[in-house]
């Protein structure tokens, strides 16, 4: 059975979250009211509520000498589609992170990417070259 995730997160403004994923990353919006709004991110349903100001607290961590945040979401994609946003984001002059290459020449080989939304979630865009090694060990 393929399953779909889904995940509800806080936000200061729906009308920008909005715009964020279903006008600059090309999501699909769903069901929504003008407190809350479900987005279709690539088959998986994030719901944002219209909460006001808040903060996380949240520490970085290591991964290939790079660091991470460790509160973020993310997407698994081709390389094409990768490429695609990644591209689209850039020439928007959207800040992203530097394209980065993890645990290379291993099981588990990654080329990611972070782009901040308007709440301040990382959102990360990440494409294996081996897609069977998403979930192996390293």
């Amino acid at each position: 059975m393929k399953a779909a995730f889904h995940l509800a997160l806080p936000c200061d403004d729906i009308q920008k979250t909005k715009e964020f994923y279903v006008d600059i990353l090309g999501a699909n919006k769903g069901r929504g009211t003008n407190t809350w709004i479900d987005i279709d991110f690539y088959g998986n349903q994030v719901t944002f509520t219209n909460a006001g100001s808040f903060n996380f607290d949240f520490k970085n961590y290591r991964l290939s000498g790079q660091i991470l945040p460790s509160f973020h979401f993310g997407v698994i994609v081709d390389m094409e589609t990768w490429g695609k946003i990644y591209t689209k984001l850039f020439s928007m002059d959207i800040e992203v992170t530097t394209e980065v290459t993890f645990l290379e020449n291993k099981a588990g080989e990654h080329i990611s990417f972070f782009v901040t939304d308007p709440d301040g979630y990382q959102v990360e865009f990440k494409s294996f070259k081996n897609e069977k090694e998403i979930f192996t060990s390293i």
